[in-house]
């Protein structure tokens, strides 16, 4: 509390700033206009992309009253967040979620965070400053011909604002029964163009509850510090950004958890003579995770990317590109599990095109594909064919085909357990990567000025998923032995009330089912059969905001995980252009429920997620 009482403090001094632009006052026709580049690598309106994506805005995260990346997730209908305990999350669409869940993308600003270990995302270690994300575009559905492997059943691409457009400062800090935040970020202009920003951003979590009433000793602390400068160079644009982490995690039955790490990216893009753009990137992303009692490990990554987007045409638009990415990990033990060989280098090399022909007025084709080559199944492929109509201005119908990969990993092919022999499991030395074979059928379209919709049908059949084969009693090998078929639905829409006040809906519903032995024993994903989300963005006042959603979550298959019915709300309060208050709550409805199993033990004394109230204040002196 005595950092909301400084943050008050400067905001009776310095120029005023601008806030951002109400979510409820902007028109449908607004929110359709927003560019997406995660469909098709190039900048596209959102009403005319053919995929099933959903954008967070920046305007929505400030009204989530969220602190983590994580957590601001849940705003996106076509994903399933479930907060495991204080730290950790399962993040997933169309099924197969778990704690390792590994058919989701993730990127920040193009730098893609995924862990090579097990080709899934630590979520505890993953954040930005939600003050500066411009948007978060959740693909669902495969994305391989563009990103490659391990975007099989959506992308979620993070993008944070230019350096120039946060000068000045902003501060934030939030407090609250369960956790307590600082947000601190300084920008300025220099040179003719050039901008840079600096933040600092700070995060505690108290320790979760279980069913028994008693801690969980799994609360975290994490200070997070970063940069991002943007400037003209070599006849294009050049950003620099970085950040640095530094975590601990409580452990109930053994020493705390230490994370921490380091990254550095540049992008330089620049347009050619003739109209065509050129995109270098390339970044070194370092990390270290001691996790007594488990493993320890440190990793190393180097990843280029080069894009080449011709002028378009006569309707045809090609774009290529390529890249290679190197991972040098380095495991130890505590005696519970080893990895065989302890160190490894690992490589991936891509190579990509996608080509764009308008065969009429309203119907665009879209083919691509993509060969990437990697260090343990060696050459995949992953091509795509979309079709788009735009019969009117205010309609879309699009389908799509699609192959995309999930490659092996260092679980997948070196994991071993216990750390000496017998081994009671043995990763598998020919493990090969899953395959997934999809196909949609989309709609979206605005038939008044009031009310916009989107309508996702898909099916997807996979092979080769990881399973595993009895060796003896008490020893198992993984194989690639288990099949599944996936079908469902993706839908929401939005109604304009009046101006000021806007109602959304979301739906997801969803089939697996899977075949091969041993399926019920490995639980290939514990998800929802559907989801209901219902939100209201209402300007009660000038300066006044009231946001209320309510969240429907079937109970998750292959646990005792139940249903739940949740209520978060937010009231916001822009005292001025320098000075804004927010209450918000969490988990209104009930004060603890369940959102995510955990094995073992703690199985029978589950990990509860709590009701949360929190004070929020942003300063921008």
């Amino acid at each position: 509390m005595g950092a909301l009482a400084v943050l008050c403090m400067l905001a009776s001094a310095g120029a005023m700033a601008n806030t951002a632009t109400n979510l409820a006052d902007l028109s449908l026709e607004q929110l359709g206009d927003i560019e997406v580049t995660s469909v098709s690598k190039r900048e596209q309106r959102l009403g005319d992309a053919p995929a099933s994506v959903y954008v967070i805005t920046k305007e929505a995260i400030h009204r989530a009253g969220v602190n983590t990346l994580a957590e601001a997730l849940r705003l996106a209908p076509n994903l399933h967040v479930a907060r495991i305990n204080a730290s950790q999350y399962a993040i997933s669409a169309r099924g197969f979620n778990s704690a390792t869940a590994n058919k989701l993308l993730v990127l920040v600003d193009g730098r893609s965070v995924y862990t090579p270990l097990y080709s899934g995302v630590f979520w505890e270690t993953q954040d930005v400053p939600l003050g500066d994300v411009e948007r978060i575009e959740v693909v669902s559905g495969p994305g391989g011909t563009l990103w490659g492997a391990n975007a099989v059943n959506g992308v979620i691409n993070v993008i944070t604002t230019a350096a120039s457009a946060s000068v000045g400062t902003l501060a934030q800090a939030a407090g609250g029964n369960l956790s307590q935040a600082l947000s601190l970020r300084q920008g300025w202009r220099y040179g003719e163009g050039g901008a840079l920003r600096v933040y600092a951003k700070y995060n505690k979590r108290r320790d979760s509850e279980r069913a028994s009433g008693i801690d969980a000793g799994d609360g975290f602390e994490k200070l997070q510090l970063g940069f991002r400068s943007d400037a003209d160079a070599a006849g294009g644009a050049l950003t620099l950004q970085g950040d640095a982490y530094k975590e601990s995690i409580n452990q109930a039955a053994a020493a705390d958890q230490r994370h921490h790490g380091a990254n550095l990216l540049a992008r330089w893009s620049r347009m050619l003579d003739d109209g065509a753009t050129l995109n270098l990137q390339g970044y070194v992303d370092r990390s270290w995770r001691d996790i007594p009692g488990s493993y320890t490990e440190s990793l190393r990554i180097l990843d280029v990317d080069l894009q080449y987007l011709l002028p378009a045409g006569e309707g045809s638009q090609w774009i290529f590109g390529g890249g290679h990415r190197q991972a040098s990990d380095d495991v130890g033990n505590y005696g519970r599990l080893t990895f065989l060989p302890p160190s490894r280098s690992l490589h991936w090399t891509n190579a990509f095109a996608q080509y764009e022909r308008s065969l009429s007025a309203a119907t665009t084709a879209t083919l691509g594909t993509r060969v990437e080559h990697n260090s343990y199944s060696g050459t995949e492929w992953m091509p795509s064919a979309r079709l788009a109509w735009k019969p009117s201005p205010g309609l879309l119908l699009w389908g799509a085909a699609s192959r995309a990969v999930r490659t092996p990993s260092r679980v997948d092919v070196e994991l071993f357990a216990p750390a000496q022999p017998p081994y009671q499991l043995a990763g598998g030395p020919n493990f090969r990567s899953e395959i997934a074979k999809t196909l949609e059928l989309g709609l979206r379209g605005q038939p008044s000025e009031q009310l916009s919709y989107s309508l996702t049908l898909f099916g997807s059949r996979y092979t080769s998923l990881r399973n595993y084969r009895r060796l003896s009693d008490r020893s198992f090998v993984l194989i690639n032995g288990a099949t599944a078929n996936v079908y469902g639905v993706e839908a929401g829409g939005r109604y304009l009330v009046r101006r000021g006040w806007t109602m959304q809906a979301g739906l997801t519903w969803m089939h697996e089912g899977f075949s091969g032995a041993n399926i019920a024993s490995i639980a290939p994903g514990n998800d929802p059969r559907y989801q209901l989300r219902l939100q209201s963005s209402w300007s009660l006042a000038e300066g006044v905001d009231l946001d209320v959603t309510l969240r429907r979550v079937a109970a998750l298959r292959f646990t005792n995980v139940p249903g739940y019915n949740e209520a978060d709300a937010r009231l916001g309060w822009r005292h001025s252009d320098r000075l804004e208050f927010a209450l918000s709550g969490r988990n209104l409805l009930h004060a603890q429920h369940r959102e995510f199993p955990q094995g073992g033990l703690a199985g029978a004394n589950p990990i509860q997620v709590g009701r949360t109230v929190q004070l929020t204040v942003t300063v921008r002196p």
